[in-house]
């Protein structure tokens, strides 16, 4: 229902916003029971909903309860389409020309802006803001729009044309293209003469840059007061192509950061089946503070690890750097699990102000005839799990002090041996402390029950199941990154 008065609201179909929803009410209750998409189109004097569905039942279809021009069902490869038609009343000119008659009248246009401002702004998408800018101006300022970007003061191209009548769009793309529209002047608002019409080229600047241009189409003269309403949507359709191309830049680089912090390859580890998962919780733009890592310490010895750093952002992932880089450089020079995480403690400590809390379980593997031996120090990080071939869950690791907290810190290895079938796990806390309610997961050794649930799978099975189980433990999204490593002897 939302997404039908926004699709009305953008076209100024409010006259028929009441069936149009009652319509799409009516299509939905018969494809409610499997996934379904919801389509509206414009067809100049008429909109039409489409609910598209791959499950190909064979329920028979039944009329909308309100007045529709057309109704019925058309099949599209191995989807089945329920569709209605509602008619407009009015042409798109018509429907223009009425909303300029009452937009001259008063604060109408005010409404008018502030729905397209609040439009724009709703996505930071790059790709949907040409689609929003054309939708909203189309049918009210014009009978097409065109929307023309720019990267880097290079040539404009057409990125998204849209016009009241669906199926002028091609046509109207190959006369764009005979005419180069993309070279006007992208200083200023200008005129152009088509053959069949006359465009409107407003030029998108934002911050001193031209980003593009909207180029609006009527066959028609512009009134003074569509030029002055395209000027201001141009305005603020230019700032949020702007915003948008910032935060997907800045999207980009976190997520380039982020891949950054985490191993570049798996290695094969002899006697070892390992699985592994890594969700970060925030936004595209915010790097997480989980990681972990497992590679080759020496000729017949592997590390892992498994940390979260306290908090999120640039500050986090430097400490994140600095751990997974000190891990690898002090493991080569041979230095064993504690000594490492000492001189790591000591690494975080001379970061100053910079310096964040970071939780760490390190371990290092060496195969053996009858499994795997390993020895583990746990820095404050939740207790590591061991599950046997039988079921049985036991924690394995001794709780000591967190990194970056004291100076003289003095870390103990345990030492672990896993037999064919064992399964060691090692989680943060995204996993341990995810909330339901008052409840957390790990309350009365859920992960433990969890994990005794997984005998007989393998690690990566294992890790997915952990995720799962942690996915499923509450409704809503975790606002938590998770790290997952499953290590188990073959």
């Amino acid at each position: 229902m939302r997404f039908t008065r926004e699709v009305m609201t953008a076209w100024a179909t409010g006259g028929v916003l009441h069936s149009a929803e009652q319509a799409a009410g009516d299509l939905a209750e018969q494809v409610a029971d499997e996934p379904f998409e919801v389509i509206w189109k414009h067809f100049g004097d008429a909109v039409q909903v489409e609910l598209r569905q791959r499950n190909l039942s064979q329920a028979d279809p039944k009329a909308p309860s309100v007045h529709v021009e057309e109704w019925g069902v058309t099949f599209a490869g191995d989807s089945r389409v329920r569709w209605a038609r509602l008619t407009l009343p009015g042409s798109a000119d018509r429907v223009a020309a009425e909303w300029m008659e009452e937009s001259s009248r008063g604060p109408h246009w005010l409404g008018f802006l502030a729905d397209a401002s609040d439009l724009l702004a709703g996505t930071l998408d790059p790709d949907m803001v040409p689609a929003i800018i054309a939708q909203v101006v189309v049918p009210r300022l014009a009978s097409w729009c065109a929307v023309y970007t720019s990267d880097n003061s290079g040539p404009q191209r057409l990125v998204y044309l849209w016009h009241a009548d669906e199926a002028r769009i091609d046509g109207l793309r190959e006369q764009l293209a005979e005419m180069d529209i993309g070279a006007a002047d992208p200083r200023v608002t200008s005129m152009i003469h088509l053959p069949e019409s006359q465009a409107l080229a407003v030029p998108l600047t934002a911050r001193g840059r031209n980003l593009g241009m909207m180029c609006l189409g009527r066959s028609d003269r512009f009134p003074d007061e569509v030029i002055q309403f395209a000027e201001d949507i141009g305005r603020r359709a230019a700032l949020a192509t702007d915003n948008a191309r910032l935060y997907a830049q800045q999207a980009a680089a976190n997520r380039a950061l982020q891949r950054s912090l985490l191993p570049p390859n798996e290695p094969e580890v002899p006697g070892l089946d390992y699985g592994v998962i890594y969700e970060p919780a925030g936004e595209a733009n915010e790097v997480g503070g989980d990681f972990y890592d497992l590679f080759k310490a020496g000729d017949d010895s592997w590390r892992f690890a498994i940390g979260d750093v306290c908090g999120t952002g640039p500050e986090a992932a430097a400490v994140t750097g600095l751990a997974r880089h000190t891990l690898r450089l002090l493991a080569r020079e041979g230095y064993g699990v504690a000594a490492v995480l000492g001189r790591l403690n000591q690494a975080i400590l001379e970061e100053g102000e910079r310096a964040r809390f970071l939780t760490l379980l390190h371990g290092d593997i060496t195969p053996v005839p009858d499994g795997l031996e390993v020895r583990l120090v746990s820095a404050g990080h939740p207790e590591a799990l061991r599950l046997r071939p039988g079921g049985k869950v036991e924690a394995v690791t001794t709780p000591q002090s967190l990194l970056g907290v004291f100076q003289e810190v003095v870390f103990e290895a345990d030492t672990l041996h896993l037999d064919h079938g064992d399964v060691l796990l090692a989680v943060t806390d995204g996993v341990t402390e995810r909330r339901s309610g008052g409840r957390l997961l790990d309350d009365d050794g859920g992960l433990a029950k969890l994990l005794a649930e997984c005998a007989g799978l393998s690690a990566r099975a294992v890790a997915e199941r952990i995720r799962r189980g942690a996915a499923d433990f509450a409704s809503e999204p975790s606002a938590d990154d998770l790290a997952i490593v499953v290590l188990r002897a073959r």
